[in-house]
């Protein structure tokens, strides 16, 4: 089943298989990312889709394109241009009539070329789900409400090695200084066991430590209070620390066979067993810290409002922000019902690595 990414004079298409959202990341985390064309006749489920539905989304990105140097280059791969070269693309896009799919698919097939995209020749990869979750909470802390939710700490440094480095861009490093030497942030564990209490960091408090922990996964989530009222919280940062994935952890314990994993046995799991669970969630050792957000949401890591089955996380190492992508799926669950549309990658995630994940 093909995956299709549309860039400027460049798009992408690879095989994917979308399971239920499970914080799983595709093997190899590494790997490289082969372009061929595409003709957009053969791209199954591209003429049924409604592509007047993704041009918001592919607005939004362009208003943040636009802010970049016109001389860069988009991504990694020279097939997706320069900055430059999405300016005029952006401009006609603004004058799509919206909810017009005639004018919205004429759009996208005369302004881009689409490519198959393959890791090293293998054009399977995995998709999964994502939320926004919502969790019960409290400004202050009591008995129930005891698991802060933190905002990012000051010495919190996040560095880019790009610019030293080119073929290191897209890995950024994050820690602090200590001594006059950049070392790295305490993970998960040392921060459950209050590292960073007294700093004043706390933003709010949850009832769940479970809930906490799949916020972090997701990146952003919203929090409802016991007179009804709610606030949005969005990724404001993150330790640098690897991510790991607990669902393999706990199929390699035996805890749930491989087969039975989903967000729902997990979360039963870790309920079902705090000492544990508390445990295995500190083998990821990756934390991230958020910060309270009005107005809509949730906020992508390109810094864009993110639109309901129409946003992709990608890992940018590859793919950059802001590309269109032509995904040719199945629906999460155990199903074979078909999953194919158009979506702009927009954000990013602990889990996302490699070139055909999202």
């Amino acid at each position: 089943m093909p995956l299709a990414v549309a860039a400027l004079v460049s798009g992408l298409v690879a095989c994917a298989k979308l399971p239920s959202p499970l914080p799983l990341p595709a093997k190899p985390e590494g790997g490289s990312l082969h372009l061929a064309p595409k003709a957009f006749k053969d791209i199954p489920g591209w003429k049924a889709d409604d592509q007047s539905q993704v041009l918001a989304a592919f607005i939004r990105s362009c208003e943040k394109i636009e802010t970049l140097p016109p001389k860069n280059r988009l991504g990694p791969n020279k097939k997706f241009r320069r900055v430059r070269d999405w300016l005029p693309v952006c401009t006609d896009a603004r004058l799509i009539r919206p909810g017009n799919e005639t004018e919205a698919q004429y759009f996208f097939e005369s302004r881009f070329t689409a490519y198959q995209a393959s890791n090293n020749g293998a054009s399977r990869g995995l998709f999964t789900g994502y939320y926004e979750p919502e969790l019960r909470g409290a400004w202050q802390p009591d008995p129930t409400f005891r698991y802060p939710v933190y905002a990012r700490p000051k010495d919190l440094i996040s560095i880019d090695l790009g610019p030293f480095r080119p073929e290191l861009s897209g890995e950024p490093l994050a820690g602090r200084i200590e001594g006059g030497k950049f070392v790295p942030y305490p993970a998960r564990a040392d921060i459950n066991d209050g590292v960073l209490k007294g700093r004043q960091l706390e933003l709010l408090w949850v009832d769940s430590a479970v809930d906490l922990f799949f916020l972090h996964i997701q990146g952003s989530g919203q929090v409802v209070f016991p007179d009804g009222s709610r606030t949005r919280v969005g990724f404001a940062g993150k330790n640098g620390h690897r991510y790991t994935p607990i669902g393999r952890e706990l199929a390699a314990i035996g805890a749930i066979p491989a087969r039975r994993l989903s967000l729902e046995t997990i979360q039963q799991w870790l309920a079902a067993n705090p000492i544990a669970g508390k445990e295995i969630m500190e083998r990821n050792k990756s934390y991230i810290f958020f910060r309270l957000l009005d107005g809509p949401g949730p906020i992508g890591s390109q810094g864009v409002v993110l639109i309901p089955g129409r946003s992709l996380a990608v890992d940018k190492k590859f793919i950059p922000l802001g590309v269109p992508v032509f995904l040719v799926t199945t629906q999460p669950g155990k199903t074979d019902k078909p999953l194919r549309r158009l979506v702009v990658a927009q954000d990013t995630g602990g889990a996302i690595k490699g070139p055909v994940r999202g």
